[in-house]
Parts: structure tokens; sequence; C-alpha cells
């Protein structure tokens, strides 16, 4: 841990121009806040997948070695030359710091009534740097905790919460009535099928195997369909005769499922269509690509008319296209249903030092459903 009061710890993210990934603890000045600010003792950060995008980057973690202990830990991992390498470039020789979200307790705070009123309360941040002990944020960029709240229950209300309630407002700006979801059993999922089954929203959860199909089924979930079954395409297209689902998110992002999902909500609208059309479905199919399970080529092979879009989603843009007032309605009903719709379920909390443990990182780096890790920068500090 840190050696005194003055510095605190935090998470670097390294990849040199020499193709090594090197992740590291720095010690870092405890900022002062200014009259507008707050400084939070962090002590809890979700591991999202996005924020293992920023972690590792395009290194080969099988390559994976460490050096020194404790505080002076350091990994070091491979990037592989070519594409991957040439994806970083933005990057290199950067140190970064690393943590999308996080929970914690106000110790310190500006003059400004603002920050004042928050001294000592239990606060949600999302800013980036949170994989370090202490975070210097503006007052008005936390979000209070209700009283009782603890800084684990509410260290992941922003990125999961949010996208998932985002995925059910963009349904509804652009016109759909039912959605697609891939990777469906994922923390993320478990979320949007809570959301879907109160908000009596059809969802079709595509999924990877009958134990994950099992983790949604008891969550109520009434169309799962596992990609690997050898009668996929016919269990999918039938639950989009059933739903009408013509959008979807899709997780996964390489190799073939997209185009599947095109071609089953093709097959499933010319099903119910009156009339023949040789250009294929007037409906307009669109599937959203938001994360990249598989970094392989997104292969769009079938036949889905030309009546459909692939594109990217994003939250933050997303946020910042439906403005501050319909951001603040979505970020309200994640705090009055914290505990309930959005809670978070974790497989092991572990502190700055263990996150940089070899085993950890093979855990955690695996994206697994049902095996999401906790970040606890002053756990037994």
């Amino acid at each position: 841990m840190a050696s005194d009061n003055k510095t605190g710890l935090e998470l670097r993210s390294l990849i040199k121009s020499s193709g090594e990934l090197e992740l590291s603890l720095a010690s870092v000045p405890i900022p002062e806040p200014g009259p507008d600010e707050v400084l939070v003792r962090v002590e809890a950060s979700p591991i999202n997948p996005s924020d293992l995008g920023l972690l590792v980057g395009a290194a080969d973690m099988s390559t994976a070695k460490t050096s020194g202990a404790g505080d002076a830990a350091v990994v070091t991992a491979k990037v592989p030359d070519g594409p991957a390498m040439k994806a970083m470039a933005g990057r290199l020789d950067e140190s970064m710091p690393v943590g999308n979200e996080g929970a914690g307790v106000v110790i310190k705070a500006g003059s400004s009534e603002a920050a004042q009123a928050l001294l000592g309360k239990t606060v949600a941040m999302i800013g980036g740097a949170m994989y370090a002990q202490y975070r210097c944020l503006k007052a008005r960029d936390v979000l209070p905790l209700p009283a009782g709240t603890t800084p684990a229950e509410g260290a992941s209300c922003f990125v999961n919460p949010l996208t998932s309630l985002g995925m059910v407002e963009t349904m509804r700006r652009e016109g759909h009535k039912a959605l697609v979801h891939t990777a469906a059993a994922s923390n993320l999922g478990q979320m949007l099928n809570k959301i879907c089954i109160k908000d009596g929203v059809d969802l079709v959860n595509i999924v990877r195997s009958s134990e994950q199909a099992g983790i949604l089924r008891k969550l109520g979930a009434r169309h799962v369909v596992d990609s690997t079954a050898p009668t996929f395409m016919d269990d999918l297209t039938n639950a989009l005769v059933e739903t009408g689902a013509t959008l979807a998110f899709d997780a996964i992002g390489g190799g073939r499922l997209a185009g599947q999902i095109l071609t089953s909500m093709e097959t499933a609208a010319n099903k119910s269509a009156k009339v023949y059309s040789r250009y294929g479905s007037s409906v307009h199919k669109q599937v959203y690509i938001y994360g990249r399970l598989d970094m392989r080529p997104t292969e769009l092979a079938g036949a889905f008319g030309m009546a459909w879009g692939v594109g990217g989603w994003l939250l933050f843009p997303f946020l910042q296209k439906i403005g501050p007032a319909d951001g603040a309605r979505l970020r309200q009903r994640v705090i009055d249903e914290l505990k309930t719709t959005f809670a978070s379920h974790y497989t092991k909390v572990v502190s700055l030092q263990e996150a940089l443990q070899l085993q950890n990182i093979a855990a955690y780096g695996k994206r697994a459903t049902g095996e999401k890790y906790l970040i606890n920068p002053n756990k037994g500090d």
C-alpha cells in the first residue's frame, strides 16, 4: 500500500512501441479538491469487458510474466505484430490509468455547497482512472447512493445498467417492438432480461451453452436459444416469428452470428409477408455491435434482402444523443432499482496488487459468463 498520506496507488497500463504490454502500480500524489470538487476513497471498481480493452489491449496474455511483488509487481506480455499492434498506435508509450466506473466514500470536499453536501457520503462515479485508491471529481459528476448502499453495491451502476436501459430506449426510439441480445447470460444480459420482463418487452436471448440458458430461464426469460445447438437457426427463427424482433445488440462482433441473426429476421419477416418481393422483405432489420468478444472479422453471408443495417453502438455517444434530461431519467431508474433490477454479483474481490497476479488475470481475462471481478483499491489498507 501507499507509504504515506500524500500519495496513493493507481493501476497503469502501458503498451510500448517495442510491442510489449506493461501493467504496474504507480504511486501518485493524492489531489487536493478544488472548490467544486470532492476526493473519493475508492472502495469498489468492477472489471468490465470495456476495461479489459484498455487494461490489456491487444496483448497475448498467454505470454504474460511477472516480476517484483506487492506494490512493485510488474506484469509484461507480448503484443503480436500486425493489425493488433497497428490498432494500438494511438496509445503507444503512454502510461494509462484504467477503470471506467467505481464507488467509494467522499473523504474531503471543496468549499462549494454542493461539494460540502457530499462529505462522508457513499457515491458512485464514472470517468476513468478508477483502479486507484483515490479519485478527485467535480461534485456534479458523482452520484450519491441511497442510505444503506455499500460501495460494492453501487460500483457497477453506470456501464451495464445504462447500457441495458439504452438498448430498450434505442428500440423504442427507432420503432422496433422487440429485441435480440447475444452473450445474453452476462451480467448485463441478466439486467436486460429483468428490464424487459418488468417493462413487457419481448427479448430473444442468444447463449452459447445449456448452462447459460438455465441461468436466464431461472430469471423468467421466455425466449432462449443456444447458438451451439444443431437446431439454432430454426430455434432463432421461431423465436423471431413469435416476438417480431427486428433489432439485435451483439456483444460477439466477429464471426457469422450477426449475419445469422439478419438471415433469421428475414426468414421470420417473409413468413408473415402478404406479397413476394425479389428485393426481400421491406421490414428494416438492424444489428448493433457493441462488443468484440470475438476479434475475427464480421461475416455477413446470407440472404436477408436489402432492408437491413449493421452498425456500432456505444453508451456514451448514445447518452449524448438523448440529452441530459433523458439521461437523468435513466440514471434515476438505476438508483431506484439498484438492489433489484440492477444488482451485480461478483465472483471475487481483489486488491490492486491481487489484480496483477497472473492467476487472477487469467480468470477475469476470460470474460466468462458469471465470473465478474471487483477491485477494491483500498482492500486491507
